[in-house]
């Protein structure tokens, strides 16, 4: 589904006018995963809670097994979960009401089964998620959360295939897993335009600021599978500051996993899993658009989508994407797996490969309509480490290749800067790539020696080159860096490196940003004489998350088994709780061996025989228990290795009701616990039975 979007954002209808000034903060729990008119019942929705916080239902309204689900918030107002086991997905009728209290957290992680330590996928830990919430089988529903109010918090939850109806129309709002924007709608506009003195954004447009979104699945269902119906965007930030998107997994959707349209300053999006995206629409992972400054995207795996893996879009401000990986992207449309629009934007320190396109590319926009070219200048792309790419590690493009297409695939090579013109007309200022003295390589004292050409006032950085054969590149793994003099050379030396390896380089120009891949050079011998030594890099079979290994137990040291013998029961007179000789003497051999192996603990529980009340025969029990206890504890056994409980009379030795069998129920049993490696043989005993006499 392709979906085209104009930007005059329709927001449910919010009764404003009914929120108190200050809603009291509420506690309330979710019991009912059903969805429906709000009316007083035995169950308490999602839809009753959202409306409870927001202050638009007051708890008065509520029947008696509802107000049991709701209790004064300590802090913050609160939405938790306690579904049952077999109903932990919540299908929607219609939109839900917008998250408008400030500070709210909606936490999934309070329903039973969650297990914040356990997560299907080994390369970033993100919990399961138990809640999900869909739209119902026979409906179609935009958003599944919208947040319209400052420190929103929304965690642990499932939620997936919210999408519109309407294949290739034009919406007037964006459907997504989780929408972000103002309370009230701003007015109709056709196309998208930055938040400035022309746009028509009012005083009471104030934008949602630090809101979480945090250890969700979005796209995804619990069990890992691709919903029936996908939903069009996974997190929509439309409009708001300082919002974090942090440790979701994030997968399945038509268009892109994250997005962001007017404003969206501050944007955090770290270690998330973005995998399977842009399936039917805008194909980018990651597509950042509008005021972004000061966003970050840090930590991510960006796998499998199905054009870039970051796509910057005309932006206003600049981004910093550091520390991901981004592999095996551009599925479905060849593209850049990092494209970026925009100055003074960061990529450093990511693996980037496996793109069918360049590796990052660099184009030059229309800063506004009519106005010519303007140039995207001082990018800074170090210390990636690229592979098996459809195109250049890093890729200026120029004004000459107008397609968009070109744009996103970037153009190849550029020529040497040649005219003042070049520096308007194409990215990053048209910085020159360096150029290596010789594309052979000396080694002196095992040593290789390395001059060349740069920009005056750039930093050359040396980069290992690894696969197959290309002139250019790719930039594998960083080495050094050298600084260009006034004269525009550098020069230095590298260990490490033998005949036939490959190296390039790249320049970056405090002022204009990073260059191209230098052409390729190869290290020779001693007075040049050098051998083919290219490095195959073996094919890798796609994979973007593998689960977690089982865990393997430390072996614990296993003593040679020590076999002990030692009585566990001794018995009592009829009606009695006092310990007598023969049953002390018992005691005595288990003080012996409590003694010699300090590690192990014991129950002790006390029983009696039919006879009596249960009431009367619990007490009678509890009190032969701790007479056992007390005796141990005054033969020196800590209080803290012994623990009593009574049976009375609920678990006779025998079913018979003699003289015998009533004596042998009314007993005291010991039970040991962590006997580490002790083979202990458990020995019937009956030298202190206490049979009643006749007369009794």
């Amino acid at each position: 589904m392709c979906i085209a979007v104009s930007f005059w954002l329709i927001l449910p209808e919010l009764a404003v006018g009914q929120l108190p000034s200050s809603p009291s903060s509420l506690q309330v729990i979710v019991n009912s995963h059903e969805d429906g008119a709000i009316q007083p019942d035995d169950k308490l929705t999602l839809r009753e809670a959202i409306e409870l916080v927001n202050g638009n239902l007051q708890v008065q309204q509520l029947s008696q097994s509802e107000k049991a689900q709701v209790q004064p918030s300590q802090g913050n107002a609160r939405i938790e979960f306690n579904l049952p086991e077999s109903e932990t997905t919540i299908k929607l009728q219609q939109e839900l009401p917008p998250l408008a209290t400030p500070g709210l957290v909606v936490d999934g992680t309070t329903q039973s089964g969650y297990n914040a330590s356990r997560s299907a996928t080994a390369e970033i830990a993100i919990p399961i998620a138990i809640v999900a919430i869909a739209p119902a089988s026979d409906k179609n529903i935009l958003r599944g959360l919208t947040v319209v109010a400052d420190g929103v918090q929304i965690r642990g939850l499932s939620i997936y295939g919210f999408r519109s109806s309407a294949q290739g129309a034009t919406l007037t709002t964006p459907p997504a897993d989780i929408f972000i924007s103002h309370r009230l709608p701003p007015p109709n506009t056709k196309q998208q335009q930055p938040p400035n003195s022309h746009f028509p954004f009012g005083g009471k447009d104030v934008p949602p600021k630090g809101v979480v979104i945090e250890n969700n699945w979005l796209g995804i269902t619990p069990d890992e599978k691709m919903p029936e119906k996908t939903s069009s965007f996974g997190v929509y930030v439309f409009n708001s500051t300082g919002t974090t998107i942090r440790r979701n997994r994030i997968s399945f959707h038509e268009g892109s996993g994250i997005i962001t349209s007017v404003r969206a300053e501050n944007t955090a999006m770290l270690e998330n899993i973005i995998i399977g995206n842009g399936i039917a629409g805008m194909p980018d992972a990651v597509r950042l658009e509008g005021v972004i400054a000061n966003s970050q995207l840090q930590g991510n795996l960006i796998c499998g989508n199905d054009g870039a893996g970051v796509y910057l879009f005309k932006p206003t401000g600049q981004v910093k994407i550091r520390d991901n990986r981004i592999i095996f992207n551009g599925k479905r449309l060849r593209r850049a797996a990092v494209y970026l629009m925009g100055n003074a934007h960061q990529v450093m320190d990511n693996e980037i490969r496996n793109q069918t396109g360049p590796g990052v590319a660099v184009t030059p926009f229309f800063p506004s309509r009519g106005s010519g070219f303007g140039s995207a200048m001082a990018n800074v792309i170090q210390n990636n480490r690229f592979g098996e790419l459809e195109g250049l590690s890093i890729d200026l493009n120029t004004q000459q290749q107008l397609d968009v297409s070109d744009f996103q695939r970037g153009d190849g090579p550029n020529p040497k800067r040649n005219s003042p013109n070049r520096r308007q007309e194409t990215a990053n200022g048209a910085v020159n790539a360096p150029e290596f003295a010789s594309s052979e390589l000396l080694i002196v004292n095992g040593k290789v020696l390395i001059d060349g050409k740069a920009d005056p006032g750039s930093q050359v950085q040396i980069y290992r080159v690894l696969g197959t054969e290309n002139k250019y590149g790719p930039l594998s793994e960083p080495l050094a860096i050298f600084t260009v003099d006034e004269q525009g050379k550098f020069s230095g030396s590298l260990t490490g490196l033998q005949a036939g390896d490959r190296i390039s380089a790249s320049a970056t120009h405090p002022q204009y940003g990073t260059s191209e891949p230098a052409f390729n050079a190869k290290v020779g011998g001693v007075g040049g004489a050098s051998r083919d030594k290219t490095i195959q890099i073996p094919i890798q079979i796609p994979q973007c998350v593998s689960k977690p290994p089982e865990p393997t137990p430390e072996p614990i040291p296993v003593p040679e088994p020590v076999r002990i013998k030692v009585p566990r029961i001794i018995h009592f007179a009829l009606d009695k709780d006092f310990i007598s000789q023969e049953s002390a003497a018992v005691l005595n051999q288990v003080v012996k061996l409590l003694q010699e192996y300090p590690f192990i603990i014991i129950e002790i529980e006390g029983h009696t025989d039919i006879r009596a009340s249960d009431e009367y025969n619990l007490d009678l029990g509890k009190r032969r228990a701790m007479s056992a206890r007390n005796y141990l504890l005054k033969k020196g056994i800590a209080p803290e290795r012994m623990t009593i409980r009574s049976f009375g009379e609920k678990q006779r030795r025998t079913a018979g009701n003699s003289r015998i069998d009533t004596a042998r129920d009314r007993r005291v049993e010991i039970i040991f616990q962590d006997t580490r490696g002790l083979e202990i043989i458990l020995e019937e005993q009956e030298n202190d039975l206490q049979i009643e006499s006749r007369t009794n």
